[in-house]
């Protein structure tokens, strides 16, 4: 079974900046692992939507917001908390 996480991030549904909760209930309570967690969150739901060719996954000619945090996600889900450098449609918004 695929497992799609989506935020509603237009700031109505989340804080700002909380949407990392989920992953982190994802691998903590639900037993997926973070790969799996992220994946949800990122290619899943490109999959589902039939954006495969334009989002879901960095790639040359997709669009894609990027961000980084300074520990491994994969070992530590929390680490999504805790973001260092935010681009956006190309733009560095957060370094």
């Amino acid at each position: 079974v695929k497992i799609m996480m989506g935020s509603g991030a237009d700031g109505s549904t989340y804080a700002h900046g909380t949407q990392a909760l989920d992953f982190e209930m994802l691998v903590k309570r639900s037993g997926l692992s973070p790969v799996k967690a992220i994946q949800a969150g990122t290619i899943v739901n490109a999959e589902a939507l039939g954006w495969l060719d334009q989002v879901g996954s960095i790639d040359k000619g997709k669009y894609a917001d990027v961000i980084a945090v300074a520990g491994d996600p994969v070992a530590d889900i929390t680490e999504l908390e805790h973001v260092t450098f935010v681009m956006k449609g190309g733009k560095v918004i957060v370094r």
